[in-house]
């Protein structure tokens, strides 16, 4: 007979108490810049050097979020027989109103032109101006972190077991 009528009341009264009589920990957030982790997910930047125009990202994004035109340009190489072709961004664009931030372009990018940024304000008043197109995902790469440090005690990388023999 553990349970007499309304100890369940006093036990949540109790916690409402406790609770209660605590500090906030609130944070005045447009006036306190909040502390995020390092290498934390805030937005997609773009490296647009990067870009081969392979079209993998968008192809691999659940949500079809992102959008990518191109144009073929001749290139002449001295002394080869014949002008090669390439590939030429015209417009990347990714629309945050349909992304989930699951990071599957970023991981599907054989080239290293997607990144995550630690930036998160980049909220709107409409939802059809939550369409970011090329030059504003280029701005978010210069706050793109470092990797972070190789663990001095690990095994050393590939490209360093190469140069030791």
């Amino acid at each position: 007979m553990d349970s007499l009528p309304g100890s369940g009341l006093v036990k949540g009264l109790a916690v409402t108490l406790k609770t209660m009589t605590r500090r906030s920990h609130t944070r005045q957030y447009p006036d306190v810049q909040p502390d995020l982790p390092p290498r934390s997910r805030g937005v997609i930047a773009l490296v647009e050097e990067n870009c081969t125009v392979c079209m993998l990202c968008a192809r691999e994004c659940p949500d079809w979020c992102i959008y990518i035109d191109s144009h073929k340009e001749e290139v002449q190489v001295p002394g080869a027989a014949r002008s090669r072709q390439r590939n030429v961004l015209d417009r990347f664009a990714i629309d945050f109103s349909l992304c989930m931030y699951c990071g599957i372009c970023i991981e599907a990018c054989p080239f290293d032109a997607l990144f995550w940024t630690p930036e998160f304000e980049y909220a709107e008043y409409d939802i059809r101006d939550l369409m970011h197109e090329k030059e504003r995902l280029d701005e978010w790469a210069e706050t793109i972190p470092p990797p972070p440090a190789h663990d001095p005690n690990g095994e050393p990388s590939k490209e360093e077991q190469r140069v030791v023999k």
